[in-house]
């Protein structure tokens, strides 16, 4: 098997566990994960995480260039974005989960760090995660914003849509969008119980064992 039949296969396996846990529905949320040639393999417009072809995923070369495969998906302009401006990114994940979209939703919210500090895990796979205004879906002005952040960020949050998260591979990026998205059902579920975030001085040690870029 080639290593590029094994991401391909990956894509799929990941995009099909995130559907059937409830993590995305329906057409929405699309993946993309960089090919060992130097491409990209993306999932296609209009598909379902809980029923992508390892086939007909959209194939990428190098240049940019859609050279197999079916249509891509519309939020093409995201993905690019950290492709471009985080040398690090192998992967990455955008979902309509429930309980982050809730979240963003309600009054309050700090902009330049959605996730509110509940545990140590979303800090360390996430740092912060940058909100985003409400973007009509597809629309390029989505992958301009997360440019404007110049590679600080490996995950926003798009205000009444959904997470982006970029990884170093499709495992990662994954793993990394679950804590946020279960750090939201946390932040949800005690909201008004006078619930204790980590302190500052918590935070901080967090940060710093684990070497998170912070800023």
């Amino acid at each position: 098997m080639s290593d590029e039949t094994r991401l391909r296969e990956d894509l799929c396996l990941l995009a099909k566990s995130l559907f059937d846990r409830g993590l995305t529905h329906g057409s929405t949320g699309n993946i993309s994960a960089r090919t060992p040639d130097g491409g990209l393999l993306v999932s296609p417009t209009g598909s379902s995480f809980g029923r992508l072809d390892p086939a007909r995923l959209s194939k990428f070369d190098d240049q940019g260039n859609h050279i197999a495969g079916d249509r891509p998906t519309k939020e093409m302009p995201l993905h690019t974005a950290f492709y471009d401006t985080r040398g690090t990114t192998g992967a990455v994940v955008h979902l309509h989960s429930t309980h982050s979209v809730a979240l963003s939703l309600l009054d309050g919210a700090d902009e330049d760090n959605f996730l509110p500090p509940l545990t140590p895990y979303a800090i360390m796979q996430l740092g912060k995660v940058k909100l985003l205004p409400v973007f009509l879906p597809g629309d390029p002005a989505m992958g301009d914003a997360v440019r404007g952040l110049a590679g600080k960020r490996s995950a926003v949050m798009l205000a009444h849509h959904g997470p982006v998260v970029a990884g170093k591979d499709p495992q990662a990026a994954c793993n990394a969008i679950e804590e946020l998205e279960e750090t939201a059902k946390l932040a949800l579920l005690t909201r008004g119980m006078n619930a204790r975030p980590l302190t500052d001085d918590q935070v901080q040690a967090v940060v710093t064992k684990f070497d998170v870029k912070w800023d």
